[in-house]
């Protein structure tokens, strides 16, 4: 990394899977006219080249050779794959939980770790992920780390895949977000939890709005002291 690139202001936002995140991080980049980088989507991207070059979930050395010649591209509001617009394709359930299982293993960690560090560039960046904070970023000018109950990702999570048309079970994707925050949690290598320092927003109770302004809240009065 740059010594310009380690000056460029930060906001590393975690949280488990549905906490809405990825949307806060996109919507806060734009108040402060930065860059978002969602990681979910880098390994989301891996899993989906995966499944359809049929490397196994748990081939590690694939896995990790596979993300080091990842040809992806970050567009104006889409994600390409060997230019291939993906946005939606990464988006299937599928898709999620195979990610979430490849996250696990430290090589293909470790072969995506650069690129993630690389998107820091001035005027600044928003990164969302799982240990944005706490291994990717973790001089961070702010953390958050941000959650809400399972109960309430799911629902949310039910909401947006029913509006985009997709057949999708409440009780089926409850569980399937409790595995994942188990699987994520307690995985040997980077697991999710918030880093030190890092000011924890519970989202249950709050829309997209609101979180965004606590967040903008949290970053300026981290630079004004």
């Amino acid at each position: 990394m740059s010594g310009l690139q380690a000056l460029a202001p930060l906001i590393a936002i975690d949280g488990p899977t549905a906490s809405g995140k990825g949307t806060v991080a996109q919507r806060v980049a734009h108040a402060l006219g930065w860059a978002h980088l969602d990681s979910g989507a880098l390994y989301r991207m891996c899993a989906l080249a995966a499944l359809r070059g049929g490397i196994a979930l748990d081939d590690e050395a694939g896995l990790a050779a596979l993300a080091g010649a990842l040809p992806v591209r970050f567009g104006d509001g889409g994600l390409e794959l060997g230019g291939e617009d993906v946005t939606e394709a990464i988006r299937d359930e599928a898709v999620g939980s195979a990610a979430s299982r490849i996250a696990a293993l430290p090589a293909l960690r470790a072969a995506l770790l650069g690129l993630q560090r690389d998107c820091r560039r001035p005027p600044g960046l928003v990164a969302d992920g799982r240990d944005m904070g706490t291994v990717v970023f973790p001089d961070a000018t702010v953390k958050i780390f941000l959650t809400a109950s399972a109960g309430s990702r799911a629902e949310r999570r039910h909401k947006q895949l029913i509006e985009k048309g997709f057949s999708a079970n409440l009780a089926d994707l409850l569980r399937d977000l409790q595995q994942r925050d188990e699987r994520d949690s307690k995985r040997a290598v980077a697991p999710l939890r918030p880093a030190q320092g890092a000011v924890v927003i519970d989202s249950t109770h709050l829309d997209i709005d609101e979180t965004v302004a606590q967040v903008l809240r949290v970053y300026r009065h981290r630079v004004r002291r």
